[in-house]
């Protein structure tokens, strides 16, 4: 039995909920068989059909976006493609980067798309931190927290864009640096540690404009803990 899904936000248009690391957000030929998906989750929960408005890769946690009304659907897509919608990621890294950046590298489309499109990631850095242990050939190992904001939507982008200035993300197996993985591992942190944190977006209905949180729980928060960081308010 799967746990219940924390639903950030809910009326009778859209639905934001917490999605779970693991969990893979809709059936596709690269799912195989597999039915547990998190829209079939949130239709189950709501008792009424959900659709997505945008996705977040299986290994990815947090704010999740649904629209509960077809007709809506292309107003929320519409908001994403004219970049009216602030995505705002949390991300613990290898190495202390600079206080804050622009990564500007521009991205093929994935598995057979191989035409590269402009590609966009401001990031700062919210705290650093330090764990004695050795790294080789580093003596100890270092690590710091970033509030990731992608302005383009390309496939993975967060991850390869951290990949691309040599600040891998820990706990990714595709993109990351495996030694550094390791590390987490040993000290029970199994899961990649990119969480959708804050999404902020224009209501399809009413117009407003809505910001939900979604706060690290599970191995996320207990990874900030043992690097000892704190999340601004």
């Amino acid at each position: 039995m799967t746990d219940p899904l924390a639903i950030l936000y809910a009326d009778a248009h859209i639905a934001v909920v917490d999605k779970p690391a693991g969990v893979i957000v809709h059936e596709s030929r690269l799912a195989g068989a597999e039915t547990d998906t998190l829209v079939a989750r949130v239709r189950a929960e709501l008792g009424r059909p959900a659709w997505l408005a945008h996705r977040l890769d299986r290994a990815t946690s947090g704010c999740l976006l649904l629209g509960l009304d077809r007709a809506l659907m292309a107003s929320l897509g519409a908001g994403f493609m004219e970049r009216q919608v602030d995505k705002r990621y949390l991300a613990v890294v290898r190495g202390w980067p600079e206080p804050e950046g622009v990564i500007d590298h521009p991205l093929d489309g994935g598995p057979g798309k191989p035409d590269r499109r402009p590609a966009i990631t401001r990031y700062r850095v919210l705290a650093c931190a330090g764990l004695p242990i050795a790294v080789p050939p580093h003596p100890s190992a270092r690590y710091a927290l970033l509030e990731c904001q992608p302005e383009t939507g390309r496939f993975r982008q967060i991850r390869r864009h951290l990949k691309h200035i040599h600040h891998h993300l820990v706990g990714d197996t595709s993109h990351g640096d495996g030694r550094h993985n390791r590390v987490f591992r040993q000290l029970g942190i199994h899961r990649m540690l990119l969480h959708a944190w804050r999404l902020s977006f224009l209501h399809p209905v009413t117009g407003a404009r809505l910001s939900v949180t979604a706060p690290p729980t599970g191995e996320f928060a207990r990874a900030l803990a043992i690097l000892g960081c704190t999340l601004p308010p």
